[in-house]
């Protein structure tokens, strides 16, 4: 098998993990330079908003697990390919010097056992740094159960780890995916958040101390496969926050690639209830709301026809309108069609002159979903104020309310605008 015919492969199989999101594009030029379609090539986004390009690949697909959502499960009719650990540095370093990638996203199936996976994965990352002197971003992917050693000498060189969690309950994961625990999960994330804690404050006293995964750790999980509820994985995913102190949770929408008979049969995948998770996800990481304010067990599952913070505002009706030259920081991110950035323009601007409403388009302010909960200099934006949530809800719904697993309405991506 050719290295292109094992790229194409093992390019393919890596698609599924949702760490990274590719940009579709297949534009290429015979005239000009450059092409957009290369195998493995994804974008990804700094903290500070950049995006960068990554080599997204397999190590394997070789898989001994048969979890019954994965498309490279062991009973799964495809062709199957493993790298050796020099071709993937040769991929890596030839595609970083046509200015294809910046960095690379490297995860495997479990070949043989976790250990011998584990191994061929640092064996692949330390001869990328040793011996090709790639000294852009890496992000691996650690497998559940390899032995501590083995993670503790990955962290050493690359920027980011992750493990995937998988499932929000352990009853899903053993029913799913019946080789895998969540107890082993959890062990290999409490590893990687002692030594990225500890690096740190080595870092703190010797300044040339080694760096262990600068980058912190993630995870996925899937949704759709399993019958839990969004309140299972928004719960489990700030546990994580909390407890692990992971960067990222990511979610993955299930797309079936082979029936059988305990999986969902919908041919399209759930991405509009993805979408809302990543939705309620940010509201947590970066609007510090709790998590139990979006959802609850008598309400389990975030609506589909508006965003949680819309859907919030709703239900809390009584603390709208809310007068923008007043608001503090805090209140002000909590109205529809107010983002952090919008926020931070509000009170600078406010501080020299009293906002009118002919001031909140240049301010970013979305008046097609803020009119409806605030008021500007004690004036309000609608003809009619008196508007009940449920017709407001009818105005600003982006579609009528679907069945929970109604899906194909949004693309997927994590949430990065304002909400």
């Amino acid at each position: 098998m050719t290295l292109l015919e094992k790229l194409s492969i093992l390019a393919d199989g890596a698609k599924y993990d949702a760490s990274c999101a590719s940009c579709g594009s297949t534009r290429s030029s015979n005239k000009g330079i450059g092409a957009n379609s290369v195998a493995g090539i994804c974008h990804t986004w700094t903290p500070d908003g950049r995006c960068v390009s990554l080599l997204k690949i397999l190590l394997s697909n070789d898989c001994v697990y048969n979890c019954k959502y994965c498309y490279n499960r062991l009973e799964n009719d495809h062709q199957r390919a493993t790298f050796l650990p020099e071709e993937i540095g040769r991929l890596t370093l030839e595609f970083y010097k046509r200015n294809y990638i910046e960095g690379l996203f490297l995860s495997s199936a479990v070949l043989k056992n976790p250990d011998y996976t584990m191994e061929q994965l640092v064996l692949s990352v330390k001869k990328l740094r040793e011996e090709f002197l790639f000294g852009g971003y890496i992000h691996l992917k650690v497998i559940p159960g390899a032995d501590a050693r083995l993670v503790s000498e990955a962290g050493l060189w690359v920027d980011r780890l992750s493990v995937n969690i998988e499932m929000p309950t352990q009853s899903s994961l053993h029913w799913l995916a019946p080789q895998k625990k969540e107890i082993t999960i959890v062990q290999s994330m409490q590893q990687m958040k002692a030594e990225i804690l500890s690096s740190m404050e080595d870092r703190k006293r010797y300044a040339k101390a080694p760096l262990f995964a600068p980058g912190g750790q993630s995870t996925q999980m899937v949704v759709g496969a399993s019958p839990d509820t969004d309140y299972d994985i928004i719960g489990k995913s700030n546990y994580l926050y909390k407890e692990m102190e992971l960067r990222r949770v990511y979610y993955s929408a299930f797309i079936p690639v082979r029936q059988d008979g305990v999986l969902p049969t919908d041919p399209l995948p759930p991405l509009k209830r993805e979408n809302r998770l990543y939705q309620a996800d940010w509201l947590i990481r970066v609007y510090k709301f709790n998590w139990k304010e979006l959802l609850n067990p008598v309400q389990p599952n975030l609506p589909m026809d508006v965003d949680p913070k819309t859907h919030w505002a709703l239900a809390h009706f009584d603390w709208f309108p809310v007068e923008i030259n007043r608001a503090d920081f805090s209140l002000l991110i909590r109205i529809p069609g107010i983002g952090i950035q919008s926020a931070r323009k509000i009170i600078q601007a406010r501080s020299i002159k009293a906002i009118q409403i002919e001031d909140l388009k240049p301010l970013h302010v979305s008046t097609k979903r803020a009119k409806y909960f605030i008021t500007v200099n004690g004036k309000s934006l609608l003809p009619n104020q008196s508007l009940y949530p449920e017709r407001i809800r009818e105005k600003i719904a982006d579609t009528p309310p679907p069945s929970l697993f109604e899906t194909g309405l949004t693309l997927h991506s994590a949430v990065s605008g304002e909400l």
